[in-house]
């Protein structure tokens, strides 16, 4: 970023400008009370208005004082996208990161079982929406100086079984459009490095309280609480914008 301020130092976000895409779930939930915790401004949508509100809420309440606006965004649609994009940056005069949280899951039993209406609804929820965001904000990331672009991705992307094609598919997909607008960044920067960084969060899957509570049994073997990806989230501010572009940022033991 052009200022001192909010260059991750010590875990501070103090002057740097936040969006998250799909802010509503437990993970966009978590990501606002982190973000908010160290001093950003946060900008969350979601194409849920109430759970929206409810989570903004949240996080504002939890840290007085902080940030937090909602806005419910059709990230389906290029045109709102880049408008929300553009829209940000006017009002709060930078945007410093985009953290991708749209998610979604269909499989099979089998392979043979897949049902191709699946991949229209996944490659819509893990790849439309990731083109968009990623179009839309990359100018405002770059301009940063210091901006992340991050998605949040599965290790099944890489090594896929036979009832997650789809959901495999749509992720690998997606993690390979967002290492593409790391070499972009990579370029723009020249010998003095990329003004930005992309990057992908890997976990197994994610865990929160309410799922411990409802399955108190469980382990959850190699799952990822959301407090722990929003620290991760984080911590790519901490480190600087060459080592984290382009790269698998790995929460789970890697396969």
């Amino acid at each position: 970023m052009s200022t001192t301020e909010g260059n991750g130092a010590n875990g501070r976000l103090d002057g740097a400008v936040v969006a998250v895409a799909g802010a509503a779930g437990p993970a966009g939930q978590a990501a606002l009370l982190r973000l908010a915790e160290a001093g950003a401004t946060v900008v969350a949508a979601d194409a849920d208005a109430q759970r929206l509100a409810e989570a903004v809420d949240a996080a504002r309440f939890a840290h007085g004082g902080a940030t937090v606006t909602g806005d419910t965004v059709d990230l389906l649609d290029l045109d709102a996208s880049r408008a929300w994009a553009d829209r940000t940056e006017k009002e709060f005069g930078r945007v410093d990161g985009l953290v991708h949280l749209v998610g979604g899951w269909r499989g099979s039993a089998t392979f043979a079982e897949t049902d191709l209406a699946d991949w229209d609804v996944l490659h819509d929820l893990l790849v439309r929406t990731v083109q968009h965001t990623s179009l839309a904000f990359e100018g405002a990331l770059r301009r940063s100086g210091n901006g992340r672009y991050l998605l949040i991705s599965a290790a099944g992307a890489g090594k896929p079984t036979a009832g997650n094609a789809a959901y495999a598919a749509a992720k690998s997909a997606a993690e390979a459009w967002t290492l593409a607008l790391g070499d972009s960044f990579r370029k723009a920067g020249g010998e003095s490095g990329p003004p930005a960084a992309a990057a992908v969060l890997i976990v197994k899957a994610l865990v929160n309280d309410q799922m411990r509570a409802e399955r108190p049994q469980a382990k959850f073997t190699g799952f990822t609480d959301v407090k722990d990806l929003a620290e991760a989230v984080i911590g790519t501010w901490v480190t600087p914008a060459e080592e984290v572009n382009g790269t698998r940022l790995w929460l789970t033991p890697q396969p």
